[in-house]
């Protein structure tokens, strides 16, 4: 296929997401919720098919549509469904821990700048628990810390893969910091929700990037075109005439 040719989809979807998200961010802007409902959803399935075509590693493409669940899931606005959507994001986070672990490989987790990085996170995850603990539901209290915990853990070790990652993770945690505090009922921005999906979206969006951009995280489709043309294109050798 002419590489010109296979950029088409991809920039198709891309140009996709851009606009379902804009739709989604100008819904919940102005109030609009069939706007949010519908946008919402296509939005990390329009993502992971881009990773796709990137050849982003299957763990991406898998904490995406884990993602995508987590989205439908909260949409439907009960406990049972705040639970399973948190959990199909805990499945996602648990990709991502994977992945993180498999491409940052060769980062240096010892350093003080990594130790430092590492305190911050654990210093902000004790400070929201706290807070937020007596609010919460008591049903909500125990699986809220854990998943606090696991988002935690993703969000540090995106760090491993560059300030991409890194930055993508941060905001992640903060967009699940601002659910959980309008589950415990404590102060929010105005417009919560649309600052939710701001910093959802980017955070998603910046740790695609960032996985990426990491070296071994793409694979190479055109190796597998040029072994299959040359496995397709070899002639046998001519028989030699009897005599």
């Amino acid at each position: 296929m002419n590489p010109r040719h296979a950029r088409v989809p991809l920039v198709a979807l891309g140009v996709s997401f851009a606009l379902v998200g804009a739709v989604d961010l100008v819904s919940l802007a102005v109030g609009l919720d069939t706007g949010h409902a519908v946008a919402k959803p296509l939005l990390m399935p329009l993502l992971a098919a881009c990773a796709h075509l990137c050849g982003g590693p299957r763990l991406l493409v898998g904490a995406l549509l884990f993602g995508w669940g987590g989205d439908v899931l909260l949409l439907l606005d009960t406990e049972p469904a705040f639970l399973a959507g948190m959990a199909s994001f805990a499945a996602g986070h648990v990709c991502y821990l994977l992945l993180f672990a498999k491409l940052g490989g060769s980062a240096a987790p010892g350093t003080r700048s990594a130790r430092l990085t590492a305190a911050a996170y654990a210093l902000a995850l004790v400070a929201t628990v706290t807070l937020l603990w007596p609010g919460l539901p008591a049903g909500l209290r125990v699986p809220v810390a854990g998943y606090s915990l696991l988002l935690t853990a993703m969000a540090y070790g995106a760090t491993r893969l560059g300030p991409l990652a890194a930055a993508g993770g941060a905001l992640f945690m903060l967009s699940d910091t601002l659910i959980a505090t309008g589950v415990a009922e404590r102060p929010q921005p105005p417009r919560p929700d649309l600052w939710i999906m701001l910093t959802y979206i980017a955070a998603q969006y910046l740790l695609v990037s960032g996985v990426l951009r990491a070296p071994g995280a793409r694979s190479d489709p055109s190796a597998t075109y040029r072994g299959k043309r040359t496995v397709t294109t070899s002639r046998p050798s001519a028989p030699r005439p009897s005599t």
